[in-house]
């Protein structure tokens, strides 16, 4: 009997033995749990709770965020915010310390909003580091001059910081990078032409900064790029020629919001790849080219802001998500019927656009997915009440400066609606109730009558009507 219990005593110190050798073999190396208490240190402010579970002493590989591909070496730190959730942020710096953690190949730092400080350093002492996202941060100060010193990435993007001043000539170095991403900054300056150098691009973002001078005539380097974002900058010029050897592949093509003149090239017409094309905000003129009838798979067209004339092409798009065409010198008189019979169109903006119809004969094939219509500064009679009543999930729909004659109060306010425009039209009845979930009303100009119901809206959405009373409107008489 002791001979047995000395056998299972034996056994289960073994047992005990291994297992404590097994732990201490899985936990995350120590420099690598250094590195990210390091960058834990630094953070001044985690309401959500977001780096809680980051304890010294247990297993990093574990950790909210980390990922251990290579034995007990962390490989990956990624951490998001939750942009619906107001709590959902990190406040602080990203800590030099975190270098130590030298098998890095991915950073991934995605919404967290406010992480402040310049261009981290330490990305240059990390020999394994392939894929760089700090996106939507508060990141500030130059980029620098050096940034072509890291060429073994692959991915690079900063988009959604605060960074200024030019892109560096140097990033012509990266030439391993498949996707390049310096959206939403302040960079200003031209574009480096040395980018031509990155053949393997695939996505190249460079939007919503204050980027001038000429959009580069370099794009025929670029035999994978699906993806081109260049809107909301200060661009002039014509629209390069390089951009047609682009047509294989490209699906999204965005150049809205510069000051890009001339007409707009036959050779877009061959994009048949094509899902996005945004041309707005320019100061593109002459005729929509007739090769558009061959782009039948695009989603989203949006040509809106020009001094674009007709003819407007015939088209024969097989389901159109999102059209605009509003505010250019088009005499369309009716909705094309390629918009008509799309069954997953959203978003529907023909404001002054020649409009000549009315509106109760327009017969969508489908209104359920509707979110925005704009049809204002036309010409169009009759009611929307109809067309209207059938939209479940609409949340804008403008009609201003027509001739649309309706009661307002028979009118269907869904929980959705948050913009309504019918101002300068011949709308009668009564303000109804639903008004109140709006977020901006105009129903000024028309006839409409009565008591308004309390709201939030100034004098002016109801001015100039025939004998609207109550707040924010003089006082309703009262009855004798």
């Amino acid at each position: 009997m002791l001979a047995l219990k000395s056998s299972l005593f034996v056994l289960l110190l073994s047992l005990l033995t291994l297992q404590c050798l097994t732990a201490a073999s899985a936990a995350c190396h120590v420099d690598d749990e250094s590195g990210l208490l390091a960058f834990k240190s630094a953070i001044t402010h985690d309401p959500s709770g977001m780096l809680q579970n980051w304890k010294s002493g247990t297993d990093c590989c574990k950790w909210p965020g980390i990922t251990c591909l290579s034995g007990n070496r962390v490989t990956s730190l990624s951490l998001t915010g939750q942009p619906g959730k107001q709590n959902s942020f990190l406040s602080g710096t990203i800590s030099p310390s975190l270098v130590k953690v030298q098998n890095l190949d991915g950073i991934y730092l995605l919404n967290l909003r406010n992480i402040t400080g310049p261009f981290p350093a330490l990305l240059f002492g990390l020999p394994k580091l392939l894929f760089v996202y700090i996106e939507n941060n508060q990141l500030s100060g130059r980029l620098p001059r050096d940034i072509g010193n890291l060429t073994q990435l692959n991915a690079l993007s900063f988009e959604g910081n605060r960074f200024s001043g030019p892109i560096p000539s140097s990033i012509s170095q990266l030439t391993g990078l498949t996707q390049l991403k310096l959206g939403d900054n302040l960079l200003t300056g031209t574009v480096p032409a040395g980018i031509s150098r990155l053949k393997d691009l695939t996505f190249l973002s460079l939007e919503r900064n204050g980027l001038s001078g000429s959009i580069p005539n370099f794009f025929s380097s670029f035999s994978n790029l699906r993806i081109l974002r260049l809107s909301h900058n200060k661009f002039s010029g014509k629209i390069p020629n390089s951009i047609s050897s682009l047509s294989p592949k490209l699906a999204y093509l965005e150049l809205g919001h510069n000051s890009l003149v001339g007409q707009i090239p036959d050779f877009l017409g061959n994009f048949t790849a094509l899902d996005t094309l945004d041309l707005s905000w320019n100061q593109l003129s002459g005729t929509v080219p007739k090769t558009f009838a061959k782009l039948t798979k695009i989603f989203n067209l949006d040509l809106s802001h020009n001094f674009l004339v007709d003819p407007f092409p015939e088209m024969s798009v097989k389901g159109i998500e999102s059209l605009d065409l509003s505010y250019n010198h088009f005499h369309l008189g009716t909705i094309p019927k390629w918009v008509t019979s799309s069954e997953i169109i959203y978003s529907l903006k023909l404001a002054k656009c020649g409009l000549k119809f009315k509106l109760d004969d327009w017969k969508p094939s489908e209104t359920y997915f509707y979110d925005y219509i704009d049809l204002s500064e036309n010409e169009i009679t009759g009611s929307p009440t109809q067309l209207l009543n059938k939209t479940d999930y609409l949340v804008g729909f403008w009609a201003s400066g027509n001739q649309l004659r309706f009661d307002l109060s028979k009118l269907r306010i869904v929980k959705t609606l948050k913009y309504l425009d019918v101002s300068r039209n011949m709308v009668f009845g009564k303000v109804p109730e639903g008004i109140t979930g709006l977020e901006k009303l105009n129903a000024s100009h028309n006839h409409l009558c009565g008591r308004l119901p309390p709201s939030k809206f100034p004098a002016s959405a109801f001015q100039g009507n025939d004998c609207l009373c109550g707040s924010p409107l003089s006082a309703c008489k009262r009855s004798k």
